[in-house]
């Protein structure tokens, strides 16, 4: 534990409490001084009392006597009040204070649910407390984020790599020889990791992406047209229809890049959970300052316990299912980090299993004041093309 130096707050401000009534006596002393004596005694002559009287004498004596024992009797009473006053406040102080470095401590060492509470000692104070206990708050949270990451990391990774040894060592063994169905086999899995592995990354890029988007005026139409065109023969082999259609809107204030990124992942979630010779509609319209993207299908659908948590991160629905399906578990995360990076919401409805599932992005219509501006002002002192 390191060794305190100095003065502590308490010495501080008993220490300036007496710098502040030395000065207020010192001062007083010296106006009763040289002012009182003079007005006194005009007062007295005034009266009738000869100059240089006996009467003169004694009464100035008097004054200068009280005067004094009251200065006296003043800064007594002043410094026990200060003294009394101040260590009672630094005693509420060092209190709260000592609370809130041992608090703080507790996190450092990773006890993050750790509170304090308010100490009353004003609005100041009630805001560095309510700021710590948010500052843990949300250290918890992701911690608790982290931990839980970790879990589904290592439980995602653990299939495939099981297999992989399993298939290795039956080689190794002369269970098995390097054939076509081997080697498939083995393809399979790496590709589930590398898959797995993108979709992590891809994960963590979204959750930082605030300030990687870089959002622009996107034609609606051309980019359901450009995601028609990506997914057709996907679609195709698995003989699922797919049908995207923009409407009359105009252009989206968003990042185009991270915009196909968030529809190619729905697509891909409809195009695994919708059975041969099903449908998938993608569509874009305009509701209030809002364009909303709804890629819906007639596949498997959701229950209605699954809908609140389709867009935490390795939450499936259908564990045993989405693994068969190759679905790392993130997809539905990062469509929610890259739509609210780029100031949207995102949101899913179902009317049950084997009733199709609804996704919805919604992103703004409309590009922020400042951006317009911006915008404005770049064109306006472009020079003019031929």
């Amino acid at each position: 534990m390191t060794a305190r130096t100095g003065m502590g707050m308490r010495r501080r401000l008993l220490l300036a409490q007496t710098v502040v009534l030395l000065a207020g006596g010192i001062t007083t002393g010296l106006v009763a001084a040289v002012v009182g004596p003079p007005l006194f005694r005009d007062h007295l002559h005034q009266a009738g009392v000869a100059h240089n009287s006996n009467e003169q004498f004694h009464a100035e004596q008097a004054y200068r006597a009280a005067t004094a024992l009251s200065i006296a009797v003043a800064i007594t009473v002043a410094a026990l009040t200060a003294f009394v006053v101040t260590a009672y406040l630094t005693r509420r102080l060092q209190r709260s204070i000592a609370e809130l470095s041992a608090a703080a401590s507790a996190v450092a060492e990773g006890h993050y649910d750790i509170r304090v509470a308010s100490p009353r000692l004003g609005d100041e104070f009630d805001e560095l407390a309510n700021a710590f206990n948010q500052m843990a708050e949300r250290l918890e949270s992701v911690d608790s984020t982290r931990r839980r990451t970790f879990g589904d990391l290592a439980h995602e990774i653990r299939t495939p790599v099981a297999v992989l040894e399993a298939y290795l060592e039956a080689v190794e063994d002369g269970v098995k020889t390097l054939d076509p169905e081997t080697i498939a086999m083995l393809r399979e899995q790496t590709a589930r990791l590398v898959h797995f592995a993108a979709d992590a990354a891809a994960l963590a890029q979204a959750e930082e992406s605030h300030s990687a988007v870089t959002p622009d005026w996107v034609d609606t139409a051309d980019l359901l047209n450009a995601m028609n065109v990506a997914f057709a023969d996907r679609y195709a082999a698995k003989n699922v229809t797919l049908r995207a259609s923009a409407g009359h809107i105009g252009p989206v204030w968003a990042d185009r890049q991270r915009l196909s990124q968030i529809l190619g992942n729905l697509l891909d979630n409809a195009l695994r959970h919708t059975p041969t010779d099903g449908h998938v509609t993608l569509t874009a319209a305009q509701r209030g300052h809002e364009v909303i993207f709804c890629v819906e299908d007639d596949g498997a659908g959701i229950s209605a316990e699954h809908l609140p948590h389709l867009f935490e991160r390795f939450y499936r629905a259908d564990t045993a299912r989405d693994r068969d399906h190759g679905g790392s578990g993130i997809g539905l995360a990062i469509v929610k980090a890259l739509t609210e990076a780029q100031g949207g919401h995102v949101g899913v409805i179902s009317r049950g299993a084997g009733q199709g599932s609804k996704f919805t992005v919604a992103l703004p219509a409309h590009a922020p004041a400042a951006a317009c501006c911006e915008r404005y002002e770049t064109s306006d002192s472009s020079p003019a093309r031929s």
